[in-house]
């Protein structure tokens, strides 16, 4: 394999006098010799030495000796355990304050919580040699070469040390990453709406006390008034506007985290005791925040050879970034979808409107009342300490047995959260993993509760990922859409734990449920295909101003829309697609839900009759792997579309409507 270009400072006779100089002590791994040596030489700089020092550091540090190369590894495994755990302890005391709801923030939280305390660790550690001697006896292999590794966990193992150390990217470089993606997080986790305080027709609709988070609570009330009978409709288009409003940055600065004026985002006028005013808008904050993030980002290929896509998806993900948008593409252009639009239009019983991209008619809950279900929530979860107490409960509820139940439970702390909720995993045994939820003064709504236990299936991932693998280097899963499977599929169940009994459930029901998935599936995978062809194109532009930027987000949000989203819904040139804060403050995040939501229907196809616990703490503590062998060896197929596709078909022909 290759190893990132960069300019070498060691002659290529010394390369291969140094190679020649291992195999005198080892002639039975050519290979691995040759692929050593050649990736320390090229992150070896002028200050580390000379060729005749190369030379030297090689020899001396080369295990030839597979007990002692075996010592070696569990060492170093441990250390860098140490150090990873006390680097992420560090991390979250550092941004506790900008996650939590802990009160208003103050610059010095800003600053403190902008910081990142392990910047300079892979600098000290390549002036240290430690980097140098994992790279010389754990070099970097390809995807492909680590498939053909079989089941044989310590050579898997060993290949993920050999992922440590690609690069070389300064200290400086880390640090101006850690401020651009902070300032986005603050800025998009205190963009509040008070809805209460907006208008229609100059009339409120929404409860006078709603604060909603963009986007997260925009779309997810948007989703909660497809169980409303009266004003729904009215609610929904009043939220979009909002939507639209953020998107084209022309909503009021005044209204942002504000409750100081009441606003009609139709008119886009602003009010205080009964006076008009013009506000001030926005003006290009929202794009400034992705340009920061970019630029950031883009220091960074210098030093590794590649761009952030390439980094992204075929080393971070796995899964290079052109076989993503093919598979994405061939699911948009299902035909299926155009009659699922006809389905979901005929249960409306109206014209389908762009957010009806987040239509929740399928699912049980849309019979229920969100009113009922905040009543239920809230009487259970005051606060964060009373869903933190009844996790082992709910664990139980999933089929895990009291012991394990108690297990996991007790590693996970729940705290409430300033924005929309995330799961903060531990890196070393015996730390913590944190569940954030947003949690009102009133106690937990059912949209904070459906949060937490999308949260705690990360929650259990990283528990059982750390914890139940055999070597530290594979603790976790392939990608991040491995743990989102495990959230979704808690999702899914959040009724069943709150004791709306499913056990029951008909035909009609399942086949709603695969509707769902496939609508859902539609909805992220168009917002994926944003997130990607905004990235492409910003590669190809540069030096683009937050302005141009913000026009070509408007520009691509129309043309995917009008290539996979028009037909279906009878709608042109719209803008929804944007919306996504996922955008601003997690660059490329989003495709990671989309493979989530693959992975967990064909997840929950293996689960249907197994005991779901038992096959929980299996596949989760299978390790990071990659994603082909990961899936292979839960379930024993590769990550596909095909299965979903396939329960689609059947259900359009099979349901009637």
């Amino acid at each position: 394999m290759t190893i990132n270009q960069q300019t070498t400072h060691i002659k290529e006779t010394t390369i291969k006098e140094a190679i020649k100089t291992l195999l005198l002590i080892d002639k039975n791994n050519k290979e691995l010799i040759e692929l050593g040596v050649k990736q320390v030489a090229q992150l070896w700089e002028l200050t580390d030495g000379e060729d005749d020092e190369f030379i030297i550091f090689c020899k001396k540090n080369y295990y030839s000796d597979l007990e002692e190369k075996k010592k070696l590894f569990f060492k170093t495994s441990e250390y860098l355990e140490a150090i990873n755990g006390n680097f992420n302890g560090m991390l979250f005391r550092l941004q506790r304050h900008i996650h939590e709801n802990t009160g208003p923030l103050q610059y010095i939280d800003k600053l403190f919580s902008s910081y990142s305390p392990d910047s300079h660790l892979s600098e000290d550690l390549y002036k240290s040699k430690i980097a140098f001697i994992i790279i010389l006896n754990f070099p970097r292999l390809t995807l492909d070469e680590k498939e053909k590794l079989g089941d044989n966990r310590l050579l898997l193992a060993y290949a993920r040390m050999g992922d440590l150390f690609t690069n070389r990217i300064p200290a400086f470089v880390k640090q101006k990453c850690a401020i651009s993606h902070n300032n986005a997080e603050v800025y998009i986790s205190n963009y509040h709406i008070y809805i209460g305080q907006l208008l229609k027709n100059g009339e409120k609709i929404f409860h006078e006390e709603k604060i909603l988070l963009s986007h997260w609570g925009l779309r997810d009330e948007i989703k909660a008034n497809y169980t409303q009978k009266e004003e729904s409709l009215e609610k929904q288009q009043t939220i979009y506007e909002v939507m639209k409003r953020i998107i084209l940055q022309e909503i009021p600065v005044e209204v942002i985290h504000s409750n100081n004026y009441q606003w009609d985002p139709f008119s886009n006028i602003i009010y205080k005791n009964e006076k008009v005013k013009i506000g001030t808008p926005e003006k290009i904050t929202r794009y400034e925040k992705f340009i920061d993030n970019f630029k950031a980002l883009q220091v960074i290929d210098s030093y590794t050879g590649n761009t952030y896509i390439d980094r992204y998806f075929s080393e971070t993900m796995e899964i290079s970034v052109k076989d993503t948008e093919i598979f994405f593409h061939n699911y948009l252009s299902s035909p299926e979808l155009y009659t699922i639009g006809k389905i979901i239009s005929k249960r409306l019983n109206r014209k389908l409107e762009a957010f009806d991209i987040w239509y929740d008619g399928f699912k049980y809950r849309s019979n229920i009342s969100e009113s009922i279900l905040d009543t239920k929530t809230r009487s259970l979860y005051a606060n964060a300490k009373a869903f933190e107490k009844k996790i082992h409960t709910i664990l139980k509820k999933l089929g895990f047995d009291s012991e394990r139940a108690n297990y996991i439970s007790k590693k996970i702390t729940v705290d409430s959260a300033r924005g929309s909720g995330h799961a903060w995993g531990a890196e070393m045994k015996g730390q913590q993993s944190h569940l954030r939820t947003p949690i009102g003064t009133k106690g937990m709504d059912y949209k904070g509760y459906n949060t937490a236990i999308h949260e705690l299936g990360h929650n259990v991932e990283q528990t059982l990922s750390l914890y139940g693998v055999d070597y530290y280097l594979l603790s976790g899963v392939p990608n991040t859409a491995f743990t989102e499977a495990l959230a979704f599929i808690f999702q899914r169940r959040d009724l069943e734990l709150l004791g709306f009994d499913r056990k029951n459930s008909s035909e009609e029901e399942s086949n709603l449920l695969i509707l769902d998935k496939a609508w859902t599936l539609y909805e992220i995978i168009g917002v994926s295909m944003l997130d990607i062809s905004v990235w492409k194109w910003i590669y190809i532009n540069p030096n683009s101003t937050a302005k141009q930027l913000k026009n070509e987000i408007i520009r691509l949000s129309k043309e995917i829309w009008n290539k996979y989203f028009a037909s279906v819904f009878g709608l042109q040139d719209q803008v929804i697609l944007a919306i996504y804060s996922h955008m601003i403050s997690y660059p490329l995040y989003l495709s990671a839900y989309a493979y989530g939501q693959i992975i967990e229907f064909q997840l929950e196809q293996y689960l249907d009759g197994k005991d779901f616990a038992k096959e929980i703490n299996r596949m989760y503590c299978i390790g990071h792997l990659t994603p082909t062998q990961w899936m292979l060896k839960a379930t024993g197929s590769t990550i596909s579309v095909l299965p979903l596709l396939e329960s689609i078909k059947k259900t359009i022909n099979d349901i009637k409507f």
